[in-house]
């Protein structure tokens, strides 16, 4: 596990993921393994643009998106130390077993925790979870495959 000292900060996840505002839903890496592990943070502000309709009311982050910020930690994991990255993208080919299990909404820190847990050549299937305060929000198991871009 990396020490505090290399937490990943935005300007080194704008080097590796290509998302840009409004869609990139990753703050900082906290910990990695460098291969099988990484913990993200993101905070979720009432500035977010998917607040103004979802639901204007009573703000609730939309579950596509925790899924969708899961999936920006495992690119991030898969990418962090692969020095070919630039000519390779990640095509998401499944999601299985997701559940939501408590509304997130403005205000809360999100800390997002993705494990390989089984790779076959460029194939891989990861665990995400998702956590507000030490309380499970949301999880779901990611497939995906590794391409070359063309």
């Amino acid at each position: 596990m990396e020490s505090s000292q290399s937490i990943r900060k935005i300007q080194e996840i704008f080097k590796i993921l290509p998302h840009r505002y409004p869609l990139l839903l990753v703050d900082r890496i906290l910990e990695t393994d460098g291969a099988t592990r990484m913990v993200a943070i993101k905070n979720v502000t009432i500035n977010e643009q998917f607040f103004q309709g979802h639901f204007p009311e009573q703000p609730v982050m939309p579950g596509v998106l925790l899924v969708e910020a899961l999936a920006q930690v495992g690119v991030m994991l898969l990418f962090s130390n692969d020095e070919q990255r630039a000519g390779k993208l990640v095509y998401f080919s499944g999601i299985d077993h997701c559940r939501f299990r408590q509304p997130v909404t403005p205000g809360d820190q999100l800390r997002l925790e993705v494990t390989v847990l089984k790779q076959r050549g460029r194939y891989f299937k990861m665990k995400g979870e998702a956590f507000v305060e030490g309380s499970l929000v949301a999880e779901a198991v990611l497939s995906c495959a590794v391409v070359d871009r063309t």
